[in-house]
């Protein structure tokens, strides 16, 4: 059995731990709330740029539902159009860091068996990793990145991720690859997470039925094509930038959540050290009372 100053200095460690990871979780609560709110305003964002596009459209996207383009020779714009998929291209979005639980192991673990599943060879997807953790565990098992990004803050700006989301689209405008998936854990709540592959190019989540209906016609300046030129990449590089938003938020949500079980792991730790504790200072007494009673008893 430890001695009594072993158990109280394991006691005295053990609290310190707690109030190291009960600080860490308030911190990460903070960061939950703030993210949940900026997550929140961009939706009001990207709903809106949903609405004008879906209007813009319209037309296009009945057309494209029922007509051969290469057969009519129409020129729709390239995001809207499924073309044959000789390569794929996939986001995969982790943390920079750990104590996030499984935050990290539920992405990759997940995101390799679709790859396994889905692909004969390397040859066939590009990677690009958003994450530290991603770009590691990818790179140790011979994975090639087409780019990395690392150290985003906690609530990224879209300054931040400008280049990586503007990379994605121009290499899937070159035919670089020929749809684009981004991999990462979606925010239901403070306590849980999904993991995600949605699908960001082509654009194929826009539904003509959506579409406003105005009495007033109205003047495209430049052109419509123009406006569909500069609004549909926006679109999508803002889909790509909600992803990296909502899995921000989930990375908050796992580092809170994995922070308050160590706290409550520590708590639990301590009261059984208390009982031990208690235990062999009182077997400690004992011993004393036997032995003074013992030598008082020698003496008679």
């Amino acid at each position: 059995m430890a001695s009594l100053n072993e158990i109280k200095t394991r006691i005295a460690s053990t609290k310190k731990t707690s109030q190291i990871t009960n600080a860490m979780q308030m911190v990460s609560a903070a960061k939950l709330t703030k993210s949940e709110a900026y997550s929140a305003r961009f939706q009001i964002y990207a709903s809106k740029v949903r609405e004008v596009l879906t209007h813009l459209t319209a037309s296009e996207l009945e057309e494209i539902a029922t007509a051969d383009h290469e057969i009519n020779g129409i020129n729709y714009h390239s995001m809207l159009i499924n073309r044959p998929v000789k390569k794929t291209g996939y986001i995969v979005i982790t943390s920079d860091g750990g104590l996030v639980g499984g935050y990290n192991s539920s992405i990759l673990k997940q995101t390799m068996t679709m790859l396994e599943d889905d692909h004969d060879s390397q040859d066939e997807y590009v990677l690009l990793a958003i994450g530290g953790t991603g770009a590691d565990f990818f790179k140790t098992r011979g994975v090639k990145l087409a780019y990395e990004l690392r150290n985003l803050s906690d609530q990224p700006s879209f300054d931040e991720v400008r280049k990586i989301v503007s990379m994605t689209t121009s290499m899937y405008e070159n035919e670089v690859f020929d749809e684009l998936y981004v991999c990462y854990n979606h925010h239901v709540n403070s306590l849980s997470s999904q993991f995600r592959v949605e699908k960001m190019l082509p654009i194929s989540d826009l539904d003509p039925d959506e579409a406003e209906v105005y009495t007033q016609e109205y003047i495209f300046e430049p052109s419509k094509e123009a406006i569909l030129d500069q609004l549909l990449p926006q679109y999508a590089e803002s889909l790509i930038y909600g992803a990296i938003v909502d899995a921000k938020t989930a990375e908050h949500a796992a580092g809170m959540t994995a922070m308050k079980t160590a706290t409550d792991n520590a708590k639990s730790i301590i009261g059984d050290l208390t009982i031990s504790y208690n235990r062999a200072r009182q077997a400690a007494i004992t011993q004393e009372i036997t032995e003074i009673v013992g030598g008082a008893s020698a003496l008679e």
